[in-house]
């Protein structure tokens, strides 16, 4: 029997993270994984969605190169090769598999394959094997949570209500696709699939999609896809499921609308099959830990996706450094609200720390600033002019808040804010700042002029 310091459950952005920092730091370290290193992430969910939604991108500015001036014969001849995108996404994802794997070999970590079972806190059983541990690390990741709906689960059964995992792996393109839910993963497949053609029909529960970002974000994000083709539904209340046609009604009006599929994205849940001899405390989050990402359980960590926190992959990843460090005596916190969240739409968007409404609600003296895209010449350069910086600040200190981009490359651009954030900068250290120029950093040089008193390139009364 194989014994270690530290073994990690799941191989994805927060296990396998784990597993290298735990050996950098002088742990004997185990990886078990039940499918391929990476996890969901890397496997089914953020680097092939963005592989495809390139290809998605570069589609659509191909049908837009008459605009920039170039003529090409027989565009409208142009077609999606749907085989072709699907390899492509693969490629790129077994790349990435494949770096990991050398990563976790490079690091001295033993990778057992197979489904991992906790016979207590210090003993796994994987296949007919058994290893110990000192240390033990939870990152077992969630799985799509299916609404309780008449129809849902015969139309799951027979792939006509599909997940994410089902919505990167389908055969041939969709001629319509029906999305259930207005979150960031709704979006993202709101967008990859009308920017390839497919007519896209997204219902919403709620009065807007996106509803717990800044209420600028939404709204131009929602009007953006609207002006685009996506057709977006809100204030629904869905009925059933039957086939291919989801039910629902607004009020009293009962409606219908019919898809080749039907993406289901409405939500994620930890997975803890395989931990229950472990009585683990839960709450409706996940696996509940201390700021350490301890359980209730000595020597037992949970991170990621299970732990509930934020159901975002570098947020796993960085729990994951935090289990490890405190594994080997290094006690390290994260701030959470200084953690930036993005969606891979077209525009795309990028957010840290408090929305106005929240900053508000929290008891600051709030002061906003706002500039648009289409003030900045890189934006108008590439044609990109949907968009803003959009800073809140507390008023008494000029302390930096949160920041809220709409950009086509804010998933990128939102770095600068969360190094701000981090080190408690404030709108005048962003002013004073020398952004490049021509570059799609300086409306955010310009917003934080305009939070201290005016921007330079438009004209605030």
């Amino acid at each position: 029997m194989k014994a270690y310091d530290v073994i990690v459950l799941g191989g994805g952005p927060g296990g396998y993270v784990a597993a290298i920092k735990a050996s950098q730091l002088g742990a004997k370290v185990a990886l078990v994984e039940v499918d391929k290193v990476g996890g969901v992430c890397l496997n089914y969910g953020c680097i092939p969605t963005k592989t495809l939604l390139r290809s998605a991108k570069l589609y659509q500015d191909l049908l837009a190169s008459s605009t920039f001036g170039i003529d090409i014969p027989a565009l409208s001849e142009a077609s999606i090769n749907w085989d072709n995108l699907m390899k492509r996404k693969s490629s790129v994802v077994d790349k990435m598999v494949g770096g990991v794997q050398q990563l976790l070999k490079f690091n001295h970590i033993d990778v057992y394959n197979g489904f991992g079972v906790a016979e207590d806190e210090h003993t796994i059983r994987v296949n007919d094997e058994v290893i110990q541990c000192k240390n033990l690390i939870l990152a077992t990741g969630s799985s799509v949570k299916l609404p309780s709906l008449p129809g849902i689960e015969d139309a799951y059964e027979k792939g006509i209500v599909i997940d994410s995992t089902g919505a990167i792996s389908l055969k041939e393109q969709p001629k319509t696709l029906t999305i259930l839910g207005g979150g960031v993963i709704a979006v993202e497949f709101a967008t990859l699939y009308n920017s390839l053609g497919t007519k896209v029909t997204l219902l919403q529960r709620s009065d807007t999609i996106l509803k717990n970002l800044d209420k600028d974000v939404r709204t131009t994000i929602q009007r953006h896809l609207k002006k685009e083709g996506v057709e977006i539904i809100t204030n629904v209340k869905i009925n059933s499921i039957e086939g291919h046609v989801v039910n629902y009604q607004i009020g009293e009006e009962v409606k219908s609308v019919e898809g080749d599929y039907i993406l289901a994205s409405l939500g994620r849940k930890p997975n803890l099959k395989g931990l229950e001899k472990l009585k683990l405390d839960t709450d409706k989050r996940g696996v509940v830990t201390d700021a350490h990402m301890l359980t209730n359980l000595p020597n037992v960590y949970a991170i990621g996706d299970m732990a509930g926190k934020m159901m975002l992959a570098h947020v796993a990843s960085a729990e994951g450094i935090v289990a490890a460090e405190a594994i080997m005596g290094h006690k390290n916190e994260i701030d959470y609200r200084k953690i930036p969240s993005c969606i891979y739409s077209f525009p795309e968007v990028g957010v840290i720390g408090y929305s106005e409404e929240e900053a508000i609600e929290a008891g600051y003296d709030v002061g906003t600033s706002l500039f648009p895209l289409s003030a900045n010449g890189k934006a108008m350069a590439e044609g990109e002019t949907t968009g803003f910086v959009k800073i809140v600040h507390d008023k008494k200190y000029g302390e930096v808040v949160g920041v809220h981009i709409v950009a086509s490359h804010a998933t990128d651009m939102i770095a600068e804010a969360a190094v701000s954030l981090e080190l408690e900068g404030t709108i005048y250290d962003l002013a004073k700042t020398v952004h490049p120029h021509p570059t799609l950093s300086e409306i955010v040089m310009e917003a934080a002029h305009g939070a201290v008193d005016k921007p330079i390139h438009i004209i605030k009364r």
